[in-house]
C-alpha cells in the first residue's frame, strides 16, 4: 500500500503529468528546515548565489549542497516520509539522494525563478527521478508553476545561467530552446501551499516561479532523490551542481557513499503500476 500521504491517483497523475501536490509531506519538520535556512543564509556553501540581476529589485537568495553540514537537512531527510512518498509516486523500490536545495525570495523580490528542467543541468538521466519544493511560509502568487507533461518531451530544455540567460551548455541541435508556456498556451499546474506542503515533480518538468512582491518572505526547501533507473550520464560541460572527483562512468549508478540510499523496498513487496 501506498504511503498515507499518497493515493493511487496522485501516482497516476505524478506518472501522466510529471507534477503532484503532495499535502503536509514536511509539516512536522516546518520549524526544522526554517532553523536550517537560517543556518544555511548566515554561513553559505561555495555553490550559493544572491542572483543580483540589472533592474531587479529584493533578494534572491539561492545555495545546495548543505545537506551533509546543516544537521537540520539531514535530520529531515533521514525522519521525514520524504523517501517513501518519492518510492511511491516514482513508482521505485529503491529511493536514493541527490541534493538539497534553498530558495529565499525577500519581500518585494521582482526577479522571477526562468523556466527550466532540472534535468538538463545534473549528469542523472532516467525517469525515475524526484524534486520536492516545499515552502516554509504561506506561498499564493510566489508559488511553484510546472508545465504538465513536458517530463516526456523528446528533447531537453536548453539549460541556462539564471542571472545572465546564457546557456549553460554549447547547443549541437540536442536541446530545444527555452518557451514561454504561458505565451504558448501550456498547461501549467500551480499550487497555494501552506507550509510544509510539497510539489513533487520528475526532473525533465519544466518549472518556474514568479518574484516575491508580497510583503513577507518566500522560503523554500528542496529535496531531490533518484529511483531504480537514475544512471550517471556526460554532460557537454560542467554540471550544476558538479560534484568534482565523483569519479563515476557513463551508465553508472550514483555512488553510494556520496549519494546514500535512503529506501529499499523488497522485490515483491510493492507491486508497480
Amino acid at each position: 500500500m501506498p504511503h498515507p500521504l499518497v493515493s493511487q491517483q496522485m501516482i497516476d497523475t505524478y506518472q501522466a503529468d510529471g507534477v503532484v501536490l503532495v499535502k503536509g509531506l514536511f509539516a512536522d519538520h516546518v520549524d526544522q528546515l526554517r532553523d536550517g535556512v537560517a543556518v544555511n543564509m548566515a554561513d553559505p556553501g561555495p555553490y550559493a548565489s544572491e542572483n543580483k540581476k540589472a533592474g531587479e529589485t529584493g533578494r534572491f537568495f539561492d545555495d545546495y549542497c548543505n545537506w551533509t553540514r546543516i544537521p537540520q537537512f539531514r535530520d529531515v531527510i533521514e525522519t521525514s516520509p520524504a523517501a517513501e512518498v518519492a518510492a511511491d509516486l516514482m513508482q521505485s523500490r529503491r529511493v536514493q539522494m541527490f541534493h538539497d536545495h534553498v530558495l529565499v525570495k525577500e519581500p518585494g523580490t521582482s526577479m522571477a525563478t526562468p523556466w527550466h528542467q532540472d534535468g538538463p543541468y545534473y549528469f542523472v538521466e532516467g525517469q525515475q527521478t524526484i524534486s520536492f519544493w516545499s515552502p516554509l511560509d504561506p506561498v499564493r502568487q510566489a508559488t511553484l508553476r510546472c508545465v504538465a507533461g513536458s517530463h516526456r518531451w523528446e528533447k531537453e530544455v536548453l539549460p541556462t545561467r539564471w542571472v545572465s540567460e546564457d546557456g549553460y551548455f554549447p547547443d549541437e541541435g540536442q536541446y530545444i530552446p527555452v518557451p514561454d508556456p504561458d505565451a504558448e498556451g501550456m498547461k501549467i499546474v500551480e499550487f497555494e501551499m501552506e507550509p510544509g506542503d510539497a510539489v513533487a515533480f520528475n526532473y525533465r518538468t519544466l518549472h518556474g516561479a514568479r518574484g516575491n512582491q508580497s510583503d513577507s518572505r518566500r522560503r523554500a526547501f528542496s529535496l531531490r532523490l533518484v529511483g531504480d533507473d537514475a544512471r550517471y550520464v556526460e554532460r557537454p560541460g560542467r554540471t550544476s551542481p558538479p560534484f568534482p572527483g565523483h569519479d563515476m562512468t557513463p551508465g553508472q549508478r550514483l555512488r553510494e557513499d556520496w549519494f546514500p540510499i535512503l529506501l529499499q523496498r523488497q522485490a515483491g513487496s510493492e507491486p508497480l503500476t
